[in-house]
């Protein structure tokens, strides 16, 4: 095979047909840190090619492309690859919209649309049947099947009618825990074609894909789009492999993509959470219709199943993970939330993530099994959230900011009663009387030599409702932290003053 390269954001690389935007906000050297590092996959025979993109809020930053993508040229963002069971997140979106509109709930069960699960012995007595619920958090019991359920795609409605009828084995009791299961996301997809009068493909097609204008997403081969062949390693050498075509199991994997069409179904789902701290008044943006609601997205995006030992990714086993609906969702210490998902095909591996705080994301494809691709992804996207500040918290309340001021009166006027009950709800005299208080903020104040009038020099949140800052002293730092009540009057539940070192000059 000859290798080529094609790339966005490295010098020197020559840019496809329809360019992303410039990267104005994300490091030239990290890109093309990123770029290298799928390029010496790529080198080292990892796969005939790898591809990659780099999106925000905004669009696609920059991509790349390396290798042979089958035809002897070098992959673009418009190469299509299968994404495997980056597929699972179009399926959950199809349940939701249609639960959306009333004609489904996500805790019936799967026999209410799929009979033929009534033949499936269940694995206790008293075990319940799996609900479309468990089915989209892959807690409904079932063992994981990668390699068996790769290869059954095209298989016809009435032949997994007949596999349901077999019966099938339990690893657990529905609704105990989280095994990955694609039969579960096959079972989905017969409930969106029974739900919606439509094949599973038509009704993801035409009620997501194409008002989302994701014109290189299909579930076969798109019209008019290069394509990257599927490859595996033999004795010698790279052999092509079929595409299997669709079928039952369409819903666990089906769908072929391009960069620039997963990178913008992930920016659409991580837009879910544009503007939403609750102390913005801007809603969940999204140009254009959204098929959709913001909410949805975000509870697609929300760890509903722990995953013991994290998403097993390297470097990641000690990140705490779970399992939303069609996504893993993980918690970094620094970035907070981070949403991925992968896909692995005969001849395929596809991979995507973004943080929900900031939206930057990656998508990475390679056309070769068991690549690994999302190996890398999660690198070059720890590139990216480490060259970039960490996300601002929410901002605090406006009702948090006038609770501060009155403290700062509280304090200045020696602790008054009549004025502490204005300010705290009866707990904090509780928990503490104002006596001890009184003299306990005196001291305080004494020891830092604190001007209250001054602006604080620090401030710190762990929410909205929380406030923590530091008057400045001709001695110390005076540290002041409040936190509210969950009611509407913003009274202080939680009041602490102490003196702290100033730092040296």
């Amino acid at each position: 095979m000859t290798s080529a390269s094609s790339s966005d954001a490295a010098p020197g690389g020559a840019a496809s047909a329809r360019a992303p935007r410039p990267a104005d906000r994300l490091p030239a050297d990290v890109l093309s840190r990123i770029d290298d590092l799928f390029r010496q996959r790529v080198e080292r025979g990892v796969a005939p090619s790898s591809a990659w993109g780099v999106f925000d809020r905004q669009g696609l930053v920059a991509s790349g492309g390396h290798g042979d993508r089958g035809d002897g040229r070098a992959p673009d963002h418009d190469t299509a690859y299968r994404i495997a069971s980056c597929t699972k997140s179009v399926t959950a979106a199809a349940l939701l919209l249609l639960a959306e509109r009333g004609l489904l709930d996500l805790d019936d069960p799967v026999t209410a649309f799929v009979p033929a699960f009534a033949s499936v012995a269940l694995p206790r007595p008293d075990a319940p049947v799996p609900t479309l619920r468990m089915l989209l958090t892959m807690s409904a019991g079932f063992p994981t099947d990668d390699p068996w359920a790769d290869r059954q795609e095209s298989l016809s409605d009435d032949a997994f009618d007949g596999v349901l009828r077999g019966g099938l084995l339990f690893d657990r009791v529905p609704g105990t825990g989280f095994a990955y299961s694609n039969l579960g996301y096959a079972l989905l997809g017969r409930v969106v074609a029974r739900v919606s009068g439509r094949p599973y493909q038509r009704f993801a097609t035409e009620e997501l894909l194409d008002p989302l204008g994701l014109t290189r997403t299909a579930f076969t081969a798109p019209d008019g789009a290069a394509l990257a062949s599927g490859y595996r390693s033999g004795p010698d050498g790279w052999e092509r492999l079929p595409f299997s075509g669709p079928g039952a199991f369409s819903s666990i994997g089906g769908l072929f993509s391009t960069v620039t069409d997963l990178a913008a179904w992930a920016r659409f789902l991580a837009a879910a959470f544009d503007g939403i701290g609750v102390g913005t008044t801007g809603a969940a943006a999204w140009s254009g219709s959204a098929p959709l609601s913001a909410a949805d997205r975000r509870a697609m995006q929300q760890a509903s199943r722990t995953i013991a030992g994290g998403t097993g990714l390297p470097g990641l086993r000690d990140r705490p993970a779970g399992y939303g609906f069609g996504l893993f969702v993980e918690q970094d210490p620094v970035v907070g939330t981070i949403v991925s998902h992968s896909g692995g095909y005969p001849g395929f591996s596809a991979h995507m993530r973004w943080s929900t705080a900031d939206g930057v994301g990656v998508v990475a494809f390679e056309n070769a099994t068991g690549a690994r691709v999302p190996m890398a992804a999660t690198e070059a996207h720890d590139l990216l959230l480490s060259a970039r500040p960490a996300p601002p918290a929410d901002p605090v309340l406006d009702v948090t900011r006038r609770a501060q001021a009155a403290v700062t009166r509280l304090l200045a006027d020696g602790f008054p009663d009549d004025l502490a009950d204005a300010v705290c709800t009866p707990n904090v005299a509780m928990d503490v009387p104002y006596e001890r208080r009184r003299a306990a903020v005196r001291e305080a104040l004494s020891a830092s030599g604190a001007d209250l009038a001054a602006r604080p020099v620090r401030e710190e949140t762990r929410s909205p409702t929380h406030l923590v800052w530091w008057h400045p002293g001709s001695t110390g730092l005076l540290r002041v932290e409040i936190r509210l009540a969950p009611i509407a009057a913003g009274l202080v539940q939680t009041l602490t003053v102490r003196v702290e070192d100033a730092p040296p000059v």
